[in-house]
């Protein structure tokens, strides 16, 4: 390791070789293939000159098995796309080898050659994720062209993704949230607002990420707004409402309240449209309908929505 080396483990990993993308380099730490001075390697960590990375080089990673039971409604399809309709709480795709009942095994039943797509094995052709607990369109790419080019489009912010979300509280007014996002240090599973988090170190490992939300109308105690993200990061939506005072309906881990009858891996976020230039046909607007469970949530909210005043 070159003396002056001090980077991002996941840039390391690419930067040597170990992987071939950032995506691919992430899989490797998820799965558990790195070690950094001893222990698992995380994402993001810092690399210094006296730093040891252990890579272990074996077929650990899962492939996509093919599920016919996991069925899918598509949305949109051409020869370079396909837009599926994702359930909640079904993963996006699997985490351990031969995992079945994931949105990614479904579209390979429909869909093969999506799962030598990309360049991670157990994500095949997805361009992008949802939480488990988040419905609502995903964009699956097809051939290795499509993908390199899908990925590139919601990175540049050339794919438009219009989300439906329920939040506490009376929003009156449109709101741009621009927050940078970083890991939380003692919970995995958890993203922080790094304004929160001085002291820990976190400023070197967040990124920026851009919200803009538009109330739509007022449901009881609740408002349900459109949510445009211009970033993608992981759970960027559900953090920035509740940092502004307007977390998501069900959504407990950023302090929503549960509201029946949805159950506790479930809140109310939907992905209600996409809107993409598609390598094969061109421009593509994918809808995706609001779901029952949804629905069903409104009508207790409210007994029906009143508009936004």
């Amino acid at each position: 390791m070159a003396p002056d080396l001090r980077e991002r483990l996941d840039h390391y990993l690419v930067r040597l070789g170990f992987a071939r993308s950032r995506r691919a380099a992430r899989q490797m730490l998820e799965c558990g293939l790195v070690r950094l001075n001893g222990r698992a390697g995380h994402k993001g960590e810092l690399v210094a000159a006296t730093d040891t990375v252990e890579i272990t080089a074996t077929p650990a990673l899962p492939a996509l098995a093919p599920d016919p039971e996991a069925k899918l409604e598509i949305l949109f399809q051409d020869a370079a796309v396909v837009v599926v309709n994702k359930p909640a709480p079904m993963p996006c795709h699997p985490l351990h080898p031969g995992e079945r009942g994931t949105v990614m095994s479904g579209v390979v039943a429909q869909f093969p050659e999506t799962a030598s797509v990309g360049d991670a094995p157990r994500e095949g052709g997805l361009v992008h994720r949802l939480d488990n607990g988040t419905s609502g369109a995903l964009l699956v790419a097809r051939t290795a062209d499509a993908f390199c080019q899908m990925r590139e489009a919601i990175r540049a912010g050339r794919i438009r993704r219009t989300y439906l979300a329920l939040v506490e509280g009376n929003l009156k007014e449109s709101l741009q949230l621009d927050m940078a996002l970083a890991h939380h240090p003692q919970n995995a599973r958890k993203m922080v607002v790094v304004a929160d988090t001085a002291g820990t170190g976190l400023a070197l490992k967040a990124r920026p990420a851009t919200s803009v939300v538009e109330p739509i109308r007022v449901a009881g105690r609740f408002t349900l707004a459109a949510v445009t993200p211009r970033t993608g990061l992981r759970h960027q939506i559900r953090v920035h409402l509740a940092q502004a005072g307007y977390p998501i309906a069900g959504d407990a881990l950023y302090g929503g309240m549960s509201i029946a009858p949805l159950p506790a891996d479930r809140f109310w976020l939907h992905l209600a449209e996409m809107e993409f230039r598609s390598p094969a046909s061109g421009p593509v607007r994918a809808r995706s309908p609001l779901p029952r469970d949804l629905e069903d949530v409104l009508k207790q909210a409210g007994r029906g929505l009143d508009r936004h005043t």
